[in-house]
């Protein structure tokens, strides 16, 4: 999933572009109704704590690397904390009161100077508070050109993609390796053409996956679903041998017992059993 930055959305910009037309209607030396609307919107409200999340992350320079990286993912994982709904209908009435007194087009002429930082902040926030999958590249980047404001100096790629892996470390012992592989690949491309079915599997095991027994509890139920699919696809099969063919893969089905873990054979198998469930239905329409 791509992540588009939207300038009417973003919490950071609105302030600081609310701020510059209060500047200029003074300026102008009429009184400003966007003081007004400042004090309004953010003013013990959910937009007023997203607001205080970019500003505690943008106020920092000059850090080293490491306290960069502990500030960034400490101030996305408070963005989980927040009440999204209630945001989005703030941020929906702030630019319906903003329309009220501006030209929007005129309204989002002024210039921010960290335009470039409040829009990868904004797209790491929708992306850590989705339960869709995002482009691991699209992370790296935004992460990068985040952390170069915080440090004000290069940082390397490689670095950004080794902390976001590790991430995932604390993470059960027994998953590292389902995750690392599982992510990656699909961030990769590797699972970029999976049907209905196999999204809403890898969907399920990602959000779970700090979770040993709803892991568990997911595969097997997954697991009878297919047998189940199969076993009917089987009766509508004219041809003898692919009839029994079927019925072995369906023997070959088996939960996994409390004593067993998940692995990422587990989890490919599942995919590839999903594939033939919808191969068998596209041949026997």
């Amino acid at each position: 999933m791509k992540i588009k930055h939207s300038k009417y959305k973003n919490t950071g910009l609105l302030f600081e572009l609310l701020v510059r037309q209060i500047t200029a209607d003074t300026l102008n030396g009429g009184s400003s109704p966007s003081l007004n609307i400042l004090k309004k919107s953010f003013a013990k409200t959910e937009l007023g704590k997203e607001y205080k999340l970019y500003e505690t992350l943008f106020k920092n320079k000059n850090l080293s690397e490491g306290k960069a990286e502990v500030t960034l993912n400490t101030v996305l994982e408070a963005t989980r904390k927040l009440n999204r709904s209630a945001l989005r209908r703030e941020k929906y009435n702030l630019i319906n009161e903003i329309q009220k007194h501006y030209n929007l087009n005129e309204f989002f002429k002024h210039q921010v100077p960290n335009y470039k930082g409040y829009a990868a902040f904004y797209k790491l926030i929708e992306i850590y508070n989705s339960d869709k999958l995002s482009e691991t590249n699209e992370i790296i980047e935004n992460k990068i050109t985040i952390l170069e404001q915080l440090t004000e100096k290069p940082i390397s790629e490689k670095k950004v993609k080794q902390d976001l892996v590790e991430e995932f470390a604390k993470y059960d012992k027994d998953l590292r390796v389902l995750t690392y592989k599982v992510m990656l690949e699909k961030f990769n491309g590797k699972y970029a053409n999976l049907n209905k079915g196999q999204k809403e599997i890898l969907k399920e095991f990602i959000n779970s996956i700090d979770n040993t027994p709803r892991l568990k509890e997911i595969y097997n139920t997954k697991i009878n679903e297919i047998k189940k699919v199969l076993k009917l696809q089987a009766r509508k099969v004219k041809d003898d041998t692919t009839k029994i063919k079927l019925l072995e893969v369906v023997k070959l089905l088996k939960e996994i017992d409390k004593g067993s873990k998940i692995n990422n054979d587990d989890l490919i198998n599942l995919l590839q059993y999903y594939e033939l469930t919808e191969e068998l239905s596209k041949v026997s329409k």
